[in-house]
């Protein structure tokens, strides 16, 4: 005999008290609301996990992991047979925490995508979406807003701090460094994707009109009205009818923890729920490593110790604090997250011992260090600073370059200072400086593609010094030691030790001179203002060494601007490449870079190029006026010249053809 059923009023009572114990969820089949991901049912893998508490972690600042963390239960994105993809809008809150600060490797990325079973394998640049075999395939189906911490040039990544909307590839279709627009629009807030904070980004596409846009914020702050990314994309012919929602991330040597701590989204008209943020689950607690105040270090008591030991016990603590002593003013701690401990510098370096020298400039000793909790491979110039006057102004500078973002610039990561020292840690380049492979007879030359490839890789970097960023930066010390080549033999402008900053539309102050001779313009000494023009003349200077392979000063006092400009005038100017290429470059690319090299040569600022063109010119999108020989006066010793003044060459009706036939066919 079949059991009765119970009666419908304790049915009732147990349906209510289900729907009670679970009160943070709101979810039909494509819309769902989750403070915290506690109650989503999520199918990951990897190192990425659902903590009790709700909290969903990526990954956990373990090297070398891929994680994906995915709704099980696909999405439905489109309407009747024949409509096109549905509008849908979702908004999360995520948090990058690196061990060492601000420094975190690759990134993660908010995915919709036709399957749950994305590449783990390798860790990367690819943040799990893809790997070397697909990327870039129409067959992925997939869309991806990724939240990137990691620059790398060949995917053309703007910077290692940037916000992209991904179709199909890691090349990003949008991206844009990652910044709050506040006030309705009117001011602009640069925001560090690995600062640790928590941060909620929205992302809204509208079917009908195919846009979509993207907009992140500090948590708490109200949903920009400018979006950061805004782009036309029509996903008809990437979604498929059902598609899966979720996450993906990546981490490398830069040890870092990636968390997700709420979500919801919608498919269909209207904005996606808000998360009740009150009711998000808290991120973990870290070691407060900034505070730790390496002046207090003693040694365990022992109880037993007799008065000798203790004495001795004492004596060894306090030559150990002095041997780390630090000098540390109240007015640094508002630069806290750049400051390095000596201790921790100390210990990279082995000591600063001799075999970690990496070289020895005008102004300090580079060391190679590995950071003794991230692993980080490091680069420590050792300055000697027995003064104390403007240390401030020089310190709040250092801090304020180290918010410089661009792939063709060596990452100023902080700074460390004790009695008579200062330390500047920047990221560590393992292929040396440039002017090792140019004049280091030891070494094998390096070809012209690359040797191109790096002057184009500076002329953007300064490119983004003096027009792109916040300030107007100028490097003041532009020359083939300081660029610096990565694993991949990219350039990257160094050593900002000498750099002035000032704001958009007002004039450079009067200064000092200072710099490198032969990569120093004639007026400089005349007016001690370093300007945009003063880094254009050492970027020509830069320029003529690495096509000649020859100091700008060489061969007694002879300069190597008028040894090319010599050759010009005989006809010959391809006479002047450097001969341990043996011939082997394209001809076209090394005139261009001798008669750029001339014209940012000029002694007159007014006759030089700005970057914005030479990044022109070197791409191809304009073509450089001829040089005027009736202009021109040779000298042996550093005798001066004169070019017809460079009026503004943006148009690329120039035809390159016509450009190689002047510059070859030579001067006079």
């Amino acid at each position: 005999m079949a059991a009765a059923l119970p009666p419908l009023h304790l049915l009732l009572e147990v349906l209510v008290t289900i729907f009670l114990l679970h009160p943070p969820v709101s979810r039909t089949d494509d819309s769902f609301v989750f403070n915290g991901l506690r109650a989503a049912n999520m199918s990951v893998d990897g190192a990425a996990l659902v903590a009790p508490n709700g909290l969903l972690t990526l990954t956990n600042a373990t090297k070398g992991q891929t994680s994906h963390a995915f709704l099980s239960a696909p999405l439905r994105f489109r309407g009747p047979p024949g409509d096109g993809v549905l509008s849908f809008s979702t908004t999360f809150v995520f948090a990058i925490v690196p061990v060492s600060p601000e420094v975190a490797s690759y990134g993660m990325a908010l995915v919709v995508a036709p399957t749950k079973d994305l590449p783990r394998d390798p860790p990367g640049p690819f943040m799990g979406l893809f790997n070397s075999t697909n990327n870039g395939s129409a067959t992925n189906h997939i869309l991806a807003v990724e939240l990137d911490t990691t620059v790398h040039a060949q995917y053309r990544d703007i910077d290692d701090n940037h916000v992209g909307i991904d179709v199909n590839s890691v090349t990003s279709l949008n991206s844009a460094s990652a910044a709050y627009y506040g006030d309705g629009g009117r001011r602009k807030e640069n925001l560090t994707l690995a600062s640790g904070n928590p941060m909620q980004v929205w992302v809204e596409y509208d079917g009908g009109a195919t846009r979509l846009v993207v907009a992140v914020a500090p948590v708490g702050r109200p949903q920009p009205e400018t979006p950061l990314l805004s782009s036309s994309l029509n996903l008809s012919g990437l979604f498929f009818e059902d598609m899966y929602v979720g996450f993906s991330a990546s981490s490398g040597k830069a040890l870092t923890s990636q968390y997700v701590l709420g979500w919801s989204f919608r498919v269909g008209a209207g904005k996606a729920p808000d998360l009740d943020l009150s009711s998000l689950p808290p991120l973990p607690r870290t070691g407060n490593r900034k505070g730790t105040n390496p002046l207090a270090i003693w040694l365990p008591t022992v109880l037993s110790a007799s008065i000798l030991m203790a004495a001795a016990a004492g004596a060894f603590a306090v030559a150990r604090r002095m041997k780390f002593a630090e000098v540390r003013e109240e007015w640094e701690l508002e630069y806290g997250p750049h400051r390095f401990s000596y201790r921790d510098l100390y210990r990279a370096t082995k000591g600063f011992k001799e075999s970690e020298l990496l070289g020895v400039g005008g102004f300090g000793e580079v060391y190679r260090g590995v950071l003794p909790a991230s692993k980080i491979e490091v680069a420590v110039k050792k300055i000697a600073h027995s003064s104390t006057q403007g240390m401030r102004e020089f310190v709040a500078e250092i801090v304020t370059i180290g918010r410089l973002r661009h792939r063709n610039l060596v990452q100023l990561l902080g700074y460390s200072r004790r009695r008579g020292g200062l330390f500047l840690v920047y990221d560590y380049m393992p292929n040396g400086s440039l002017d090792k492979l140019l004049f280091d007879r030891a070494e094998p030359t390096l070809s012209w593609a690359r040797r191109f490839h790096i002057v184009k890789g500076v002329a953007a970097g300064l490119l983004y010094l003096h027009e792109e960023w916040e300030q107007v930066v100028i490097h003041r010390d532009v020359k083939a030691s300081n660029v610096l080549l990565d694993g991949d033999f990219n350039g990257r402008l160094g050593d900002f030790g000498l750099s002035r900053l000032y704001d958009h539309g007002s004039g450079p102050q009067t200064t000092h001179v200072v710099g490198t001779m032969g990569y120093m313009p004639p007026e400089l000494a005349r007016t001690g203002k370093a300007t945009k023009a003063t880094d254009v003349y050492a970027y020509g200077a830069f320029l003529l060494e690495v096509a000649c392979g020859r100091r700008p000063v060489g061969d007694g006092d002879r300069r190597l601007v008028n040894c090319v400009l010599e050759c010009w005038g005989n006809g010959e100017v391809l006479k002047a490449a450097d001969p341990r290429l043996g011939g082997e470059y394209e001809e076209r690319e090394m005139a261009l870079v001798l008669m750029l090299g001339l014209h940012c040569c000029n002694p007159s600022p007014a006759a030089r190029p700005s970057m914005r063109q030479v990044v022109q010119l070197l791409d191809g999108d304009a073509a450089l006026p001829e040089l005027s020989p009736e202009m021109m006066s040779l000298g042996d010793h550093g005798g001066s010249w004169h070019l017809q003044v460079f009026d503004g060459v943006t148009s690329s009706s120039y035809a390159s053809s016509k450009f190689t036939e002047s510059v070859l066919s030579g001067g006079r």
